[in-house]
């Protein structure tokens, strides 16, 4: 897996860099963070992204990106 396609697949719900947190979906949506990475994740976790991710600004940014 290359480095785009790990950029292009879902990080939610929370935003972990790896772990049991990553869903393998493609990524849909990005949410922008505070001092963070912006968070790719699929339409499951884009609620959950929200309201559970650090960072997370408010109002939130969110950008399709696909």
């Amino acid at each position: 897996m290359t480095d785009r396609d790990r950029a292009a697949v879902c990080r939610g719900p929370y935003g972990g860099e790896t772990g049991p947190g990553d869903c393998g979906d493609p990524a849909r949506f990005e949410v922008a963070r505070h001092l963070r990475a912006p968070l790719r994740v699929c339409p499951v976790h884009l609620g959950p992204s929200l309201l559970l991710a650090d960072g997370v600004l408010w109002p939130p940014g969110i950008t399709l990106v696909r």
